[in-house]
């Protein structure tokens, strides 16, 4: 059995549920010191934070991602025990297996590889890595991207180990991310008895066929990367407690999956504008998430894809879908960053897992790309 494949074991067995770091980030540093980096713990908050350099002059190519991982839900339904990393067959099961300790060991083991062959290799290699991007995503990434920022840090080249592959490794290859902003909406009215509407005012009533043209408008028909962009409402709830009493508010919670077409400025405005046009009495909060980026298709994207295809012999699909992700908080200060990692489809999920043979090919991508990229 490989070392990468141990190592994969023994950071799962270290039960990191967000945002706790279980020790998994002194496992990683305890490797890149022996390799020759300065560490730097970054902890805000109750997160725990690290960023580790290797060189003094650029380009910095950095491998970003996170020991944190999702409660491991209803144990009776898990058929191994998820913090054990248990092998059956070609299988390794456990909580974080694919999302994303198998990364985290492959791209250190990648890097200490790669430094032992090449010690003098140009530009620097760096790591950012978090235990807060599976939880509130504000003591993490975030704020060690603000930290570098501020005293004039660059980072050229950011590999994320995010579990982008949706069949088989080497599939997908991620290249940016939608945008995500969240509305939380009071509509006011005025609360009375049902028999008598006409000394009330109905939220849900003013709201509905407003909620209706709102799933009706074509926001965009995307673009050569991003699919269409999205609206959906999350929660709505208004009442009095009581079947004869027309509620006083109704509240709403409503998310927008936004491509580059838009920006949130834009969303806002329009939503606002729909509201006002409609006389509607309302209140509104927003959140966003994050902004959509877009990685060029240069340098990093097209020699990514290249290893993963002369690593797996698949040749992967630009793709910007999914979620949100921490690239969200290094693509905006100037960096290219694509995604690449395991196969997604456990992830999340009671029994997850990943392919043992998979954990060593990602290995080899990560250090196709370092040779790419650094010599």
């Amino acid at each position: 059995m490989s070392d990468t494949i141990e190592f994969t074991q023994e950071l799962i067995r270290r039960p990191s549920v967000t945002p706790e770091d279980a020790g998994c980030q002194q496992l990683l540093t305890e490797r890149l010191v022996a390799a020759g980096f300065h560490i730097e713990n970054l902890p805000f908050g109750e997160v725990s934070n690290f960023y580790a350099r290797r060189g003094t002059d650029g380009p910095v190519l950095c491998f970003a991602g996170h020991t944190d991982v999702v409660p491991p839900g209803p144990l009776d339904e898990w058929q191994h025990d998820p913090f054990a990393a248990e092998i059956d067959g070609e299988i390794l099961h456990g909580r974080g297996a694919a999302d994303m300790k198998a990364s985290l060991a492959a791209m250190t083991n990648a890097v200490t590889e790669f430094i032992a062959a090449h010690p003098d290799h140009r530009g620097s290699i760096a790591f950012l890595i978090t235990s807060d991007e599976e939880g509130r995503a504000r003591d993490g990434t975030l704020r060690v991207m603000e930290a570098l920022h501020e005293r004039g840090e660059k980072i050229d080249w950011c590999v994320i180990g995010e579990p982008s592959c949706d069949q088989e490794l080497g599939d997908t290859l991620r290249i940016g991310r939608r945008g995500s902003l969240s509305g939380m909406l009071t509509v006011h009215g005025t609360q009375g008895h049902v028999a008598y509407p006409q000394l009330a005012s109905n939220p849900i009533q003013s709201f509905a066929p407003i909620l209706t043209e709102m799933f009706g408008h074509n926001l965009d028909d995307g673009n050569d990367f991003f699919p269409p962009s999205s609206f959906q409402v999350v929660q709505i709830e208004a009442g009095a407690g009581a079947p004869n009493v027309i509620p006083g508010t109704l509240t709403a919670r409503f998310n927008f999956r936004y491509s580059t077409v838009w920006d949130h400025h834009k969303l806002q405005a329009w939503v606002h504008d729909l509201f006002d046009a409609r006389g509607l009495d309302y209140s509104l909060k927003w959140h966003l998430s994050g902004k959509p980026f877009l990685t060029p298709v240069a340098d990093l994207v097209n020699t990514v894809a290249s290893a993963v295809q002369e690593v797996t012999g698949v040749a992967p699909d630009l793709s910007t879908g999914g979620g949100t992700s921490d690239g969200r908080f290094i693509a905006p200060y100037g960096t290219h960053v694509v995604e690449f990692g395991p196969v997604n489809a456990t992830i999340h999920k009671v029994n997850e897992q990943i392919a043992v043979a998979d954990i060593d090919r990602l290995r080899q991508v990560y250090r196709k790309i370092l040779d790419a990229m650094l010599l």
